[in-house]
């Protein structure tokens, strides 16, 4: 499902306009980039939670010179985990 199909599911589901829904949903999504770029996190209770984690420096290998050894810098990556109620509906 692609963000056009969601906002038209979104928009069916709760009776919205269809440009409501896209503004609702744009709204979300930059409310929880804006918590995570901020240090926050976000807890949906059944959904799931929206976090950041920190990787740390590490050696690497060059995939096309598998003989060159990289050293890849400590980064920031979004995580999203899954909730206990999305689980269980996930698997049945």
């Amino acid at each position: 499902m692609n963000k056009a199909e969601l906002v038209a599911k979104m928009a069916e589901m709760s009776g919205l306009t269809k440009k409501d829904a896209e503004t609702a949903l744009n709204a979300f999504m930059e409310t929880v980039e804006e918590t995570l770029v901020e240090g926050g996190k976000v807890q949906l209770v059944g959904f799931g939670t929206f976090d950041v984690r920190e990787r740390k420096p590490r050696k690497g290998r060059n995939p096309r010179n598998p003989d060159q050894v990289i050293d890849i810098p400590a980064s920031k990556a979004p995580v999203f985990k899954a909730g206990k109620t999305l689980k269980e509906k996930i698997n049945g």
